[in-house]
């Protein structure tokens, strides 16, 4: 017989922020169907503050949970909890637990998502996502400002133009370096970073024939000079999808020492919408049998 741990599981911070800053052609918050975010605290925590769409859920007078009359969780393709602290699975009467496992008995259609460290951890990790704000109609979650998608935790984020020249992002980020993927711009337009130093820019069109492949090694190095101290880089291109995607891809293969499969793999876990061209791709896979594949054969590893 099934076990709860088969219709719940835990979600790490960094996915919630990925899913909250999701977007196409607007915030795919804006899809009703797309995120039931669930808060387990009381209704004063609650008020107090909160994660940015989430919901409170009142309990009865005899201490049970009742959902919101919206929920809707057979329609919803994410299904999330979380309370003040829970960090694992193991106490089924936490808040969120005990939240979870109404929901899956509820109808969610996919494994409910259980926040792990709670409220406390992700409000620590991303203070500008919390809010005090309950009502969002329609119009103003169409307008919600989605920040750079998340590729490594607090140190690698891609994103689009529009989200490289927001100076709230660089300041909610921390942002200490930029690899910039767009073509025709001038770099006074590009450069947001005090540091002159922490600037690259990648004069690439979406061109599957543009020669991205022979700067690969050098934005490696370049973002590796900043992750390794821990300071967060941005790769963007002007839509996000393509160039900022396929350099992303470069680094993840550069640091696990793996093809492209792998870190194209890699990407989409953090980021659904990324897609480079064929062509980028093709680039990548004769990139790392010309650089990393060579080393590995070489050494035997």
């Amino acid at each position: 017989m099934p076990s709860d741990e088969d219709f719940m599981s835990l979600m790490e911070p960094t996915q919630l922020y990925n899913i909250l800053n999701e977007s196409f052609q607007y915030p795919c918050l804006s899809d009703p169907n797309f995120l039931l975010l669930l808060d387990a605290r009381n209704t004063n925590e609650y008020n107090e503050s909160h994660v940015l769409t989430a919901k409170s859920v009142k309990k009865d007078t005899h201490g049970q949970y009742m959902l919101p009359y919206d929920s809707e969780v057979e329609c919803k393709k994410y299904v999330v909890v979380y309370d003040g602290t829970t960090d694992s699975l193991e106490n089924k009467e936490s808040p969120a637990l005990v939240l979870a496992k109404l929901l899956m008995e509820s109808g969610s259609k996919n494994a409910v998502q259980v926040l792990c460290g709670g409220y406390e951890r992700f409000s620590a990790l991303y203070p500008f996502l919390r809010t005090q704000k309950i009502l969002w109609l329609p119009q103003e979650l169409d307008d919600i400002r989605t920040y750079p998608m998340e590729v490594i935790p607090g140190v690698l984020y891609m994103g689009d133009l529009e989200q490289a020249t927001a100076p709230h992002v660089y300041k909610d980020l921390k942002i200490k370096g930029t690899v910039a993927c767009v073509p025709n711009k001038p770099e006074s337009e590009l450069q947001k970073s005090d540091n002159p130093a922490a600037f690259i820019h990648l004069p690439l069109s979406d061109d599957p024939d543009c020669a991205l492949s022979e700067h690969l090694s050098t934005v490696c190095a370049f973002i590796d000079t900043h992750t390794d101290k821990k300071d967060a880089v941005l790769v963007y291109s002007e839509l996000g999808y393509s160039r900022s995607a396929a350099v992303c891809t470069a680094y993840l293969m550069y640091k696990k020492r793996a093809n492209v499969q792998v870190g194209y793999d890699a990407l989409k876990q953090c980021n659904r919408t990324a897609c480079p061209n064929t062509g980028f791709l093709d680039q990548l896979e004769k990139w790392y049998e010309s650089t990393i594949g060579k080393v590995e054969a070489t050494t035997g590893a």
